[in-house]
């Protein structure tokens, strides 16, 4: 049977076509994945329970980026193997046990400090769980992404994301009960894991037994924890109006703030679909340090600037005309009265997609130090402004705050980013120069 599954997994003619095509495939299953289950859920259930839902998911993507710890495109990136796999899956092991005890430190915190129910309680805990198997499984796709074969880990993540999917629907049309179907997706996510993402991993390593050395578990931390702090940050700013929500207002005001809220992932799902297949390339480029791949590096990073500015205006038209009686149909609830927040946020979309592919490059050309500067300042004036602006003006408030937050952040990474490459453009210059000259 496992050798049957490996088999079905990579069965392909065309190992670049399959790449984009499952890449993409697997974008817009996992993008689709709160949208719909909040949509059933709001239908089925009403919105108190669709805004728990919505925050738990929150609170559990925030969670996910300790579980990562960053390291997926280092390790995608990764093409001289400075750490093997071994090392890469020991360090995951370590900081999903980590996630783990942060979701339940944070729903105790709940429980105590924000009035949470025990429902509410276990429903954010096992969403979370269910984000610690996707942070587990990340490090095995990221092994086979290192190995050219992503379209392998992308068949992989979307046989699970689908059955993920099936079982949220299927449970809250049938039960109406939240909890228990949270619980059952628990179960399949795991059992789909074991079946697919860690039975084809065997095919690529020698072994699947862990180990690091107290050194390389050092050098890991150190490489990765800027890139850690920089996607938990980026996280928490881009939550920090549903938290400040959760905190100041209630449940169903939860609700629609999410349903608006959702456009969004459009933005994450398109930015994966492009980005992903190109990050080999990229590194391969920036390491050649030939001054001739170089300029081509910095074209492809243009062009690609143009792509997200494209998709940002088309999100903004759309929000303005057609989205909100789609969203209305959609979770059936009137939100003709949000039209001018749903523009606010899908223009802070647009800043999304931008602070995503900056966040990128800094992984690619191993800029990680100066995004912890970047995040931190932005994530500070998250958490200080949150409360004023939830509480005196609501989801409007939420809505500006959100752009006004991603819009500084990509401010600060486009600097932080553009510095290095400049540096690297003037000493390859310079070299090729010293050449000419001899």
């Amino acid at each position: 049977m496992q050798k049957a599954i490996i088999r079905l997994l990579e069965k392909t003619n065309n190992i670049p076509r399959s790449i984009y095509i499952w890449n993409a495939i697997n974008a817009i299953v996992l993008a689709m994945q709160t949208p719909v289950v909040m949509a059933v859920c709001n239908r089925t259930n009403g919105e108190i329970d669709a805004g728990i839902f919505s925050i738990a998911m929150a609170e559990a993507n925030l969670m996910y980026f300790v579980g990562q710890f960053g390291l997926r495109r280092y390790q995608s990136s990764d093409i001289q193997e400075d750490f093997k796999f071994c090392e890469y899956h020991a360090m995951r092991l370590i900081t999903c046990a980590l996630m783990a005890l942060g979701c339940l430190a944070y729903c105790i915190f709940g429980k105590l400090n924000r009035d949470y129910t025990t429902s509410k309680f276990f429903i954010i805990l096992i969403i979370c769980l269910i984000k610690v198997i996707m942070a587990y499984a990340d490090v095995l796709h990221g092994h086979m992404h290192q190995k050219g074969r992503l379209d392998v880990a992308a068949k992989a993540a979307t046989i699970r994301y689908v059955a993920e999917l099936a079982v949220y629907i299927g449970g809250l049309i049938i039960t109406h009960d939240l909890l228990l179907t949270v619980s059952i997706c628990l179960a399949v996510s795991f059992v789909l894991l074991m079946l697919t993402s860690f039975n084809v991993t065997t095919a690529y390593t020698d072994t699947m037994k862990p180990s690091i050395s107290k050194e390389k578990f050092k050098l890991l931390l150190i490489e990765g924890f800027p890139l850690f702090i920089g996607l938990f940050l980026n996280m928490y700013i881009s939550n920090a109006p549903k938290y400040a929500i959760d905190t100041y207002l209630t449940d169903d005001i939860q609700a629609i703030y999410n349903m608006i809220f959702m456009p969004t992932f459009v933005v994450q799902l398109v930015t994966q679909f492009i980005f992903n297949p190109v990050l080999t390339l990229y590194a391969e480029l920036w390491q050649s340090h030939e001054l001739r791949k170089f300029r081509h590096f910095i074209k492809m990073i243009k062009k690609m600037c143009l792509y997200v500015l494209g998709l940002a205006i088309l999100a903004v038209a759309v929000a303005a005309t057609i989205a909100i009686p789609i969203l209305s149909l959609l979770f059936g609830t009137d939100l003709s009265d949000y039209r001018t927040e749903l523009i606010i946020i899908m223009v802070a979309g647009g800043m999304l997609g931008y602070s995503i592919y900056f966040n990128m490059l800094m992984a690619v050309i191993r800029a990680q130090r100066p995004m912890i500067y970047c995040y931190g300042i932005v994530a500070a004036m998250a958490a200080v402004m949150s409360g004023y602006f939830v509480r005196g003006y609501g989801i409007m408030g939420a809505a500006v705050l959100y752009a006004a937050l991603m819009t500084l952040l990509t401010i600060a990474l486009l600097i932080a980013t553009v510095i290095p490459l400049k540096r690297e453009y003037n000493k390859l210059k310079k070299q090729k120069s010293y050449k000419a000259e001899e």
